[in-house]
Formats: C-alpha cells, sequence, structure tokens
C-alpha cells in the first residue's frame, strides 16, 4: 500500500511539472498582442515611412478577432492540419455552377451597358476587354453587392500576430498602414474578407500599393465605393501582369487521337498554326481567327482527356495572376465570353474525374520526380507540369495518356 501511495503521488506531481507553469488563456494573449504592437510591430511601420498618430489610430480599441481560421496563439495547442483536399481535385465540374455562371452573366451584361462609357475608356488606356474587367468584377465581389463585413485592420493585424503564415500577414499589415498613411480610407472604411482581400476588386493591400488607381479623379483610390476606381484597379493588375492588347484568353478545343496531350504548360507555346497543323482545332469547328494563328498559344488540359480541353493564350496565364488557378481563369474566360458573346456552358463535360487527398497527389509526384520527371514541386498541386509528366509517363509506359491524377495511377507508381 505504501508504495501504491508514493507511486500515485510521483504521478500526480510529474503530472504537474509537465504541464506550463501557467495555462495560456485570451486575455493573457490580448495582453502579449498589445505588447508586440508597440514593441514589435510599430518600429517596422515607422521605418515604413508610417506616423505614430496613423499607426495608434488603426490599432485604437482593436482587439485579436478569434473566429478567424488558421490561428496558432502563443501558448495555445498547434492546430490539427486540416484534411489536404480541395474541389478542384476532385471534379473541377463542380467550380462551374451552371446556376451561378447564368446569374452573374445576366446582371454582368446589364451593368457593362449601365457602365459603357466608362468601360470605355478604361479599356483603351490598358487594353484589357471590358467584359473581362466585369466578370473579375462579378466573380470577386458580385459586382460590388457582396457584403464585405470585416475590417481589414483587425484581419490582417490578428494573422500577422497569430496565424500559421505570420510572415505573410505581416508584410500586409504594414502595406495596410501605407494606405492608411496615404490617406485614400479611413481604417472604419477598410473593410475586407476573413482572408485580408479588400474592397470589390478584392485586392490584398499590398496590390492595392501596386495596382490601385484613382479613374474617377477625386484624388483618391477608392476601391470600396467607387466603381470607376474598382473596374479600372482590376484593368490596371491585368496590364501590369502582361495582357496582350486585342488577344482573346482562349477557346474550347479538341486534342485528336494520336496527340498526346502532354502538350500543356506556357514554356511549351508555339504558333496556333502549328497547332492545328497537328489535328487541334476549336470545338465550335470555326477556324482561328486569323490575327491568333500567327500567334503563340498553348494546350491547356486541367481535367487531362477527362474534360474539355482548350488552347490558350497568353493572356490566360495573366488572368491567373489574379487568382492562380486554372479553374480560376476558366471560369473567369467563359463569364466573359457569356457577357460579351451570349455564350454558354462549354461543350465537352467535365466527366467524373475521381477523388484524391493532396497527400496523394503529393506522393504521385515524388514517384515522378524519383523518375526524373518535372513535375514542379511534390506540393499535392496537379499543375500544368505534374499533368503532362503523367502523360509522358503514360505514353512511355504502354498507357494511353490522360494527363491527370487518379488512385489507379499511384499504384502503378509505386
Amino acid at each position: 500500500m505504501i508504495r501504491t501511495l508514493i507511486l500515485t503521488v510521483f504521478c500526480i506531481a510529474a503530472a504537474f511539472a509537465a504541464q506550463p507553469s501557467h495555462a495560456a488563456t485570451k486575455a493573457g494573449v490580448e495582453a502579449q498582442f498589445r505588447q508586440w504592437l508597440e514593441a514589435d510591430l510599430w518600429p517596422e511601420a515607422k521605418r515604413s515611412g508610417v506616423s505614430k498618430p496613423v499607426f495608434d489610430r488603426a490599432f485604437s480599441g482593436v482587439s485579436l478577432d478569434w473566429d478567424l481560421p488558421d490561428l496558432a496563439p502563443p501558448g495555445f495547442p498547434k492546430p490539427k492540419q486540416r484534411a489536404q483536399s480541395q474541389a478542384e481535385f476532385r471534379s473541377p465540374g463542380a467550380y462551374f455552377s451552371e446556376k451561378s455562371l447564368q446569374g452573374l452573366a445576366a446582371s454582368g451584361r446589364s451593368l457593362m451597358k449601365q457602365h459603357a462609357g466608362t468601360l470605355a475608356r478604361i479599356e483603351q488606356r490598358y487594353g484589357v476587354p471590358a467584359s473581362i474587367i466585369v466578370a473579375i468584377w462579378g466573380r470577386e465581389s458580385g459586382f460590388g453587392r457582396a457584403k464585405i463585413p470585416h475590417s481589414a485592420v483587425r484581419v490582417l493585424v490578428t494573422k500577422a500576430f497569430m496565424s500559421t503564415r505570420p510572415d505573410l500577414f505581416r508584410r500586409e499589415i504594414l502595406a495596410a498602414l501605407k494606405i492608411l498613411e496615404r490617406g485614400d480610407i479611413p481604417a472604419s472604411v477598410m473593410k475586407s474578407s476573413w482572408a485580408g482581400a479588400m474592397g470589390q476588386p478584392q485586392f490584398l493591400p499590398s496590390s492595392y500599393l501596386d495596382h490601385a488607381v484613382d479613374f474617377d479623379g477625386d484624388g483618391k483610390r477608392d476601391i470600396w465605393n467607387s466603381t470607376a476606381d474598382s473596374l479600372a484597379s482590376i484593368a490596371n493588375y491585368l496590364a501590369r501582369s502582361g495582357w496582350v492588347r486585342g488577344r482573346d484568353w482562349g477557346f474550347e478545343a479538341v486534342i485528336p487521337q494520336g496527340v498526346t496531350c502532354a502538350l500543356e504548360g506556357p514554356d511549351r507555346a508555339r504558333p496556333i498554326a502549328a497547332l492545328t497543323d497537328m489535328g487541334i482545332i476549336r470545338i465550335s469547328g470555326r477556324p482561328f481567327p486569323d490575327h491568333e494563328r500567327r500567334a503563340p498559344g498553348m494546350v491547356l488540359v486541367p481535367a487531362g482527356t477527362l474534360g474539355p480541353e482548350f488552347v490558350v493564350t497568353p493572356n490566360f496565364y495573366v488572368i491567373k495572376e489574379y487568382n492562380n488557378s486554372d479553374l480560376y481563369a476558366l471560369f473567369i474566360g467563359n463569364l466573359a465570353d457569356r457577357i460579351a458573346h451570349g455564350g454558354g456552358a462549354f461543350v465537352t463535360p467535365w466527366g467524373s474525374t475521381g477523388s484524391m487527398l493532396r497527400s496523394d497527389i503529393a506522393r504521385l509526384q515524388s514517384s515522378l520526380e524519383k523518375q526524373g520527371y518535372d513535375v514542379g514541386g511534390a506540393d499535392g498541386l496537379p499543375g500544368y507540369k505534374t499533368r503532362r509528366s503523367i502523360g509522358e509517363w503514360q505514353g512511355k509506359n504502354g498507357e494511353t495518356p490522360t494527363c491527370f491524377p487518379t488512385p489507379a495511377l499511384l499504384k502503378s507508381l509505386r
């Protein structure tokens, strides 16, 4: 009994010793946050040209937003890693809600007429088609109608202090302070999404500093309340990202049997005429415009041969600068076509591509890397380098290239 008692006391003492001297609390973290603002963030903000009055007004009464995702409060247990899956790696067709696209296209056509004069001046200055600008406007903020409820300052400073990506958001809160220093907008009106994307174009503060413009001539770059500033800022973003004036974004196409889907990628661009010589045609049956035939184009197979196939121009990759997703860029291109020409859904259905976790795709990529393929990094994201590497491996091993990751392919590569 004595031994048992001694053992019990020892275990209890050890348990207490293993715990921190004091449990972390939200109040304690808030106190650390206020200290961090003054001792850590303020000196860097000062070096960036932010004045103390602007800094103090920005954070007056601001507390941490504990409802944001991906937080890692100091002293609290580390957040559990979430399942590595995304909609893009299920059926990409789910991304293209026909009801949503039809609604956005109808509103977009109406608003393009309403703002025709402004859009014409913007298109003339920046060279970006009005339909592309309006499509992005609609996708990002419902043409400025979406409720954007969060304080950008609170979101960004919370994430800079205690998110899983503090370095990124530290840069962004410093950029937000520079905006406030300029006087374009007061902190109370600087609204963002939960991720810190601001206003109608959904710019992060650093993008605002680089691309926002004052198009209505009132002396302020107001992407929250000014339609003209918002539309011109979107156009300026695309123009500065390399938009090629006079070219389309791309065309749905048909890759004939015997032509590999592994042609994909901007680094494998060739004149569109060369692609047509290989037998690649527009799915509509119409010829490519003459000025497009002479210019470079690229094959794009976002779902491999299991979904629609495309010939895209460099402007497709400019749209990806706005949001680095093939599906996003295709959504914008399709929506713009509907707004400008009354087009509809892609002709080829997306079909069923199954579902894979990002961790499974990363293992597939690692297997290909070990065999000498350049997949663009084993990050679980099946971009064009991964897709064409899959097609090349399939062709080399006597399989019909599909250029898309599947569970069966992962088993074959093990």
